[in-house]
């Protein structure tokens, strides 16, 4: 014990030191946080939705969306593939009904060459051994694309991960921290974020599909038809609520425009003539092309911007415009326009989402859970100070010592890691504090029982610490395993509690034993006592 390196204790001060620098911003009052020096570490931990505040939405995707949507995709590459196939291969009497594509190819003689050009359009399901897509040829003429029920699977999985994902995002940019985003069963997403005041402006957002399209508008639908609900072939008839001729629907083209999932940039802006707010929108360069070819193609004809299946506006093409970026209007107001620009850049969600739930969490709640929390750890590190100098003296001040430095470290390393403190988490935190000084009283215990052998001081504390160390280890490597299944089958305050528990069953290991003994090392080598009171 005596010969403890100068280069241990000069590593393990250093540790101690960095990790209470980083556990102080977390424990400065909100006020203060501000004087704290800029060029020390500046990480806080975040408080949870029980403890701050704020909203939990439950989110649910409609399969039915994906289906139609994979039938539309569907729909416009048969279309691109018959048209480019050399020689070209017409087809016609194209259906979705039943949620099959159907189509008849128009020479029998290339049918087989149709079908092989569809084949690699389809493709296997996950590890189920099937394909996305049934292909079968009716009446010797009519080629039918069945979704397969794996490949429907397959697909509501992606576009729910994509979902999740453009959540996400849509949420950072917001500006709110730490938000919870976890997918739960096949179609539902949670969504927690605390802090936030306006949950109805988060609901709109996250609800907002955000699909944005432009489609030219076809001219020869007669106000009779669009009225009766009929669109020429090739058209489709879309609601205009704005629109000026008392908000009556139009007819767009099905095919041939752009999507919105060209765009690189979407920003709220003013126009500079009105001084009404826009959306002002940049198109990557392929979207771009395509929009500048959709306007030379058709200048002085009108084009529907569509968002959500409602048109926005239905201008018409003055001139080519080949800049790459152009301009949304619609009557917005300044908060509806920056919302569908964070929606824009975020991405368009590939399902519609639905709120199906909704709590809110006041701060009067987790002001007071907190307060019962730190009563509930005050008290509980208190009594174990008290028990650990009443029944081990001067070991038991060390093992105290070790246990603040061991909660600094555990604050320090969560603000480091950038996680988020919930009340599961507050629970984790006391119960580490509960089981930190067990490795002390398992090392002390053994000291004692060295000394009432005959063994000298030395010896019996080394002996204590290197035996002692065995079982410790031996024991906390099972709680971490247990933590670390926590983690990974559990979610949400489940997950919170687990991380508190893993980084406190290391920490308050490293303290109990290494701290510790860096202390007792340090105290014999200076006072060499004859006699040890444990």
């Amino acid at each position: 014990m005596l010969d403890f390196p100068r280069w241990k204790t000069i590593s393990i001060s250093l540790v101690l030191a960095f990790g209470v620098l980083l556990a102080i911003p977390s424990l400065l009052p909100a006020g203060a946080a501000k004087y704290y020096p800029s060029f020390l570490p500046q990480e806080m931990i975040n408080l949870g939705l029980d403890l701050q505040g704020g909203s939990h939405i439950l989110l649910e995707g409609d399969p039915r969306d994906v289906a139609a949507q994979r039938l539309q995709n569907m729909e416009e590459t048969v279309r691109a593939a018959m048209r480019n196939a050399k020689p070209r291969i017409g087809i016609g009497d194209i259906s979705r009904e039943g949620g099959k594509l159907s189509f008849l190819v128009r020479d029998v003689s290339q049918v087989d060459a149709a079908r092989e050009l569809i084949l690699p359009l389809t493709s296997g399901a996950g590890l189920t051994g099937q394909r996305d897509w049934d292909i079968e040829v009716r009446d010797t003429s009519r080629i039918v694309l069945t979704p397969t029920e794996a490949g429907l699977t397959q697909a509501l999985d992606q576009a729910m991960e994509t979902a999740t994902e453009v959540v996400r995002k849509r949420i950072d940019e917001m500006g709110t921290r730490e938000p919870t985003i976890i997918r739960q069963g096949d179609n539902r997403i949670v969504v927690q974020v605390p802090g936030l005041d306006d949950p109805e402006a988060l609901k709109e957002l996250l609800g907002q599909t955000a699909e944005l399209e432009f489609k030219l508008v076809d001219q020869n639908a007669s106000p009779e038809d669009i009225a009766a609900g009929r669109a020429p072939v090739g058209s489709e008839i879309v609601p205009y609520p704005t629109n000026p001729a008392g908000g009556t629907p139009i007819a767009v083209r099905r095919l041939g425009g752009i999507r919105g999932d060209k765009l690189t940039n979407a920003q709220a802006s003013f126009d500079p003539q009105t001084n009404e707010p826009v959306v002002s929108i940049t198109f990557d360069r392929d979207g771009g092309a395509r929009f500048a070819r959709l306007t030379q193609e058709n200048v002085n004809k009108p084009f529907a911007i569509i968002l959500d299946g409602e048109v926005l506006s239905a201008p018409n093409i003055n001139e080519p415009i080949l800049g790459g970026s152009a301009q949304i209007s619609g009557s917005f107001t300044t908060e509806s326009a920056n919302q569908l620009a964070i929606a824009l850049r975020s991405g368009a969600l590939p399902v519609e989402l639905k709120v199906v739930e909704e709590r809110s969490v006041g701060p009067d709640l987790g002001a007071e859970s907190i307060q019962l929390g730190l009563i509930a750890g005050g008290i509980g590190t208190l009594a174990v100070l008290v028990f650990m100098i009443l029944t081990y003296g001067r070991f038991g001040v060390y093992a105290d010592i070790a246990l603040v430095l061991n909660i600094l470290l555990i604050l320090g390393i969560m603000a480091l890691m950038n996680a988020t403190l919930t009340l599961p988490g507050i629970a984790g935190f006391v119960l580490t504090i509960g089981a930190a000084v067990d490795a002390n009283v398992l090392i002390n215990e053994r000291i004692r029982e060295e000394r009432k052998n005959g063994r000298r001081i030395i010896q019996a504390i080394e002996v204590g610490y290197t035996e002692a160390s065995r079982a410790i280890f031996d024991a906390n490597i099972t709680n971490v395993i247990a933590a670390v299944l926590l983690f990974l089958f559990g979610s949400g305050p489940v997950r919170g509690f687990a991380v508190v528990l893993m980084i406190g069953i290391v920490t308050s290991v490293w303290t109990a034993v290494y701290v510790t003994r860096m202390f007792v090392a340090l105290w014999l080598k200076r006072a060499r006592p004859r006699e040890l009171h444990i």
